[in-house]
């Protein structure tokens, strides 16, 4: 089907100008499965109210099912299997009567559990419309646009195939998780696998997406026996002496609104109740008066009253409710509870060990819980007359050829086509090695000496030599300094020390630290970037007893990009847009802050090419979790016109890769961000009208290729990197493309998907994936090709980088200053990047 044969006006995007043709044809097996048969009939739409409101989806699906199978509920649905989204929209495959006029109907609903009632609820129906199949159809094959019809139907079969599995299995958002495989996290936590599925229209037909999915839960069980674990001590006798209030604030924190069952009063009576707060005080010092007005500790209350003893009287009393107070002890965590806390460092590498899995593990994994759904014996998706394939779909993919990529002339075999999306700096030079003459380092490490740090600094300074960064000053002045003392001061004399040493204007701090935790490295790096203005290089402490070349000369790499040096390149045939006219390449991040993070503002990030291996940023801050870019067209303009400064001339086309960009947002951006883009032109001349391309580029989806032969597969087991899909999974006709530009060193390789919003520069499908794919290659702090092109891979280290200018930050407790202060205040937190170190990549 040729995107040519489309209506050019179905979509105020891009249309598809066409299916690639350049590379090497394979066949990929892809995690989509698809839907053979859709209803023939039309469906009926019913808003679903449960009143009162506020309840959550688990709670709403409750009451939907306890009304399913009463009796009034049988009598309405009329022997029919309505599905409902545990929001508001209920989907039937037969009209439904309700009541008088068909204009709605109210039913009373007592919702019990074993012998005691969970609730009163009203629910209210009533219609709100008849769904077409018909028309969705069209909009799969191209000949309409997407209607409200369409989406609703999409949103239908949605619901229909998340029925069954949202009454078997935890659920957060479309994943289903169980407890089957759970491993034990650090610090009370537990990690479920589990399943993702949605519904995709693509080319001609639905697909239903099947991905293995992975999230934190709280580790279930007695409360009392995950306090230890929360917080790192070997068993509750260490918490004997009581807990600080420091520490008790922290599990406060963690514990808040987690549900709980209380055992003390027998199987009957097992009450369950959110947990509010933590008591100051013990168990055995928490006093309280009973019904007659005696005061009495909570510890002697149990002993009157159930004749218990308690264990663990130097505990803390949880508090329920607004002054009941429970002894942990007789508490236990209800299963099944996300874990609502940023995950730690040391959860985060249990996490990322457990979930990276090879591409022939995932694909058996994504076919095990395909094959536990069971579409064909579900009794909901029957009812509709629905079919689903249950093998992976078999796509057509091709593998790009890659780039050639360039070093110095001086090189052995400077001009060479890597294989494999990697390759090594052996016998290579640097394209512009900078020369660093004034400089010094500052040792926070207690247990590195001189000796070993003057033997590192020897090794460093041969493999810089040796990759084409000359060092003039091999000698750097020492300092050793306390990591707990005052880092700016400490910071400031180093750079005194660099600039008398060389008798020149200082150009890098190289600092040694004793460990991997954030506070130190952030604050290194607010200070340098913010206040000093000079690029720093961080090294753990670790490396330097016994210095590795091959770890030298990536650190080579980095220091030389923060320097303003050139590390690769790409001649104008490899790249011929960006050489075609004088170019300018964006890339647009926004980042957000982390879940429980309060009034942290988001953090965007621009960069835009100088030339094809030189970027200069700018960065703002703007209202927490807001995606769309609020300054943008400020600094889109402020960019412009150091391109202009720097190459004489403004840039005659525009290229802009978006990142973090959902669905939903598209016509947002396009209204908002193209918008921007095009004021900043007009306030430099009125006239000034660049031909602009704006790309999102999405890494948040769960599409996945798996190859079919060996020859097809890569040393990891993954799809060979330049693997491009723009048929069979994709959007119906608007332009869009799949791109695998990286070999994963572990686990399953993910594609990057790019989904092209607004394009005055007419790409082709072949130019602009050649394009993206050779822009995956040059982004020089490593050897080897990324996930993602080159602009947005430098804005993401951007962004990540402004979170640490935040000045007074408590980075070992990420919520103690956003509870404490305004989002208006927290952003003016935030210091501005020295303006001579916005000009390189000190981000690196």
């Amino acid at each position: 089907m040729m995107a040519q044969a489309f209506n050019r006006n179905l979509t105020q995007f891009v249309m598809r100008p066409g299916v690639g043709e350049v590379g090497t044809p394979v066949r990929v097996r892809s995690n989509f499965f698809e839907v053979t048969t859709l209803p023939a009939q039309n469906i009926y739409h019913f808003n679903a109210q449960v009143l009162p409101d506020g309840y959550p989806p688990a709670v709403l699906r409750k009451v939907w099912h306890y009304f399913e199978d009463s009796e009034i509920g049988q009598i309405f649905l009329n022997g029919t299997k309505a599905i409902y989204d545990d929001h508001s929209n209920l989907f039937s495959s037969i009209p439904l009567q309700c009541g008088c006029n068909n204009l709605g109907v109210s039913f009373e609903i007592n919702l019990q559990q074993g012998n005691r009632s969970d609730g009163n609820f009203k629910l209210n129906i009533k219609p709100m419309g008849i769904v077409s199949m018909h028309e969705l159809q069209f909009f799969l094959d191209g000949r309409i646009g997407l209607t409200n019809n369409c989406c609703t139907a999409i949103k239908f079969l949605d619901v229909l195939f998340r029925q069954v599995p949202s009454l078997m299995y935890p659920t957060i958002g479309r994943s289903f998780f169980n407890s089957q495989d759970k491993i034990l996290l650090s610090n009370g936590a537990e990690l479920w696998q589990g399943f993702h599925q949605s519904t995709r229209p693509t080319q001609g037909k639905i697909m239903v997406n099947v991905d293995v999915s992975a999230t934190a839960f709280y580790e279930s069980g007695s409360l009392h026996e995950m306090l230890p674990k929360i917080l790192d001590r070997r068993s509750l006798d260490d918490l004997r002496r009581g807990i600080p209030d420091r520490e008790r604030i922290k599990v406060e924190k963690i514990l808040k609104n987690l549900e709980i069952v209380v055992v003390h009063r027998g199987a009957e009576k097992r009450l369950k109740y959110k947990i509010n707060k933590l008591t100051p005080t013990s168990v055995e010092n928490t006093v309280f008066k009973d019904d007659l007005g005696n005061e009495m500790t909570v510890a002697q209350y149990f002993q009157k009253t159930y004749n218990r003893r308690l264990a663990f009287p130097f505990l803390p009393c949880v508090v329920v409710k607004k002054d009941i107070f429970l002894p942990m002890e007789v508490c236990e965590v209800i299963p099944g509870q996300r874990y609502t806390q940023k995950l730690n460092e040391k959860q985060t590498a249990e996490m990322t060990k457990f979930i990276y899995q090879k591409s022939n593990v995932r694909a058996n994994k994504i076919n095990q819980f395909v094959n536990l759904l069971k579409y064909k014996d579900n009794p909901y998706i029957q009812q509709f007359g629905v079919n689903v394939k249950s093998d992976m779909a078999m796509i057509n993919a091709r593998v790009l050829p890659p780039p050639k990529i360039s070093y110095h002339a001086s090189s052995q075999d400077a001009t060479f086509t890597p294989t494999g999306g990697a390759w090594n700096l052996r016998d290579k030079k640097l394209a512009k090695g900078v020369n660093l003459g004034s400089w010094s380092v500052v040792n926070f490490a207690s247990k590195v000496h001189d000796d070993m740090i003057q033997r590192f600094i020897r090794e460093l300074c041969q493999t810089f030599l040796d990759t084409g960064l000359n060092v003039i000053n091999r000698n750097p002045p020492i300092t050793h300094a306390n990591p707990q003392g005052n880092i700016e001061r400490t910071l400031k004399e180093a750079w005194l020390k660099a600039g008398n040493a060389a008798k020149a204007k200082p150009q890098l701090i190289f600092c040694i630290l004793p460990n991997t935790g954030v506070p130190l490295y952030a604050e290194i790096k607010r200070i340098c970037d913010t206040v000093i203005g000079i690029p720093t290089q961080c090294v753990q402490s670790e490396h330097i007893g016994d210095p590795k070349k091959h770890y030298c000369a990536n650190v080579c790499l980095k220091v030389n990009m923060k320097l303003g040096g050139i590390n690769l390149f790409m001649d104008r045939s490899q790249i011929p847009f960006i050489y075609s006219r004088n170019t300018i390449v964006f890339g647009a991040k926004v980042t957000h802050p982390a879940p429980g993070d309060m009034n942290r503002p988001s953090v965007v990030a621009l960069t835009a090419s100088m030339d094809c291996s030189s970027y200069e940023s700018t960065v703002r801050i703007q209202a927490k979790n807001t995606e769309i870019i609020a300054d943008l067209a400020n600094m889109v303009k402020e960019l412009l016109q150091r391109f202009s400064q720097d190459r004489r001339r403004r840039p005659q086309q525009i290229l802009l890769y978006r990142g973090g960009i959902s669905e939903s947002q598209f016509d947002q951006v396009l209204k908002n961000e193209v918008a921007a883009i095009h004021a900043a032109c007009a306030s430099l001349d009125k006239t000034y009208k660049p031909p602009l391309t704006f790309v999102v580029v999405q890494k948040r989806h769960h599409a996945q290729f798996f190859p079919v032969g060996p020859y097809d597969t890569d040393q990891s087991g993954n799809c060979r990197p330049g693997t491009v899909v723009d048929t069979d999974i994709v959007h119906p006709f608007e332009f869009d493309f799949y791109l695998q530009s990286h070999a994963d060193v572990q686990g399953t390789s993910r594609p990057t998907r790019y989904h092209v919003l607004y394009d005055d520069n007419n790409f082709s499908s072949d130019d602009l994936q050649k394009l993206t794919y050779h822009l995956c290659y040059i982004s020089g702090r490593v050897t080897r090709s990324v996930s993602k092109c080159q602009p947005l891979y430098y804005a993401d280290l951007a962004a990540t980088r402004a979170r640490l200018h935040c000045k007074g930050e408590n980075w070992e407790d990420t919520d103690a200053a956003s509870e404490s202060m305004n989002s208006g205040a927290q952003t003016a937190r935030f210091a501005v990047v020295k303006p001579d170190l916005q000009k390189v990549m000190y981000y690196m």
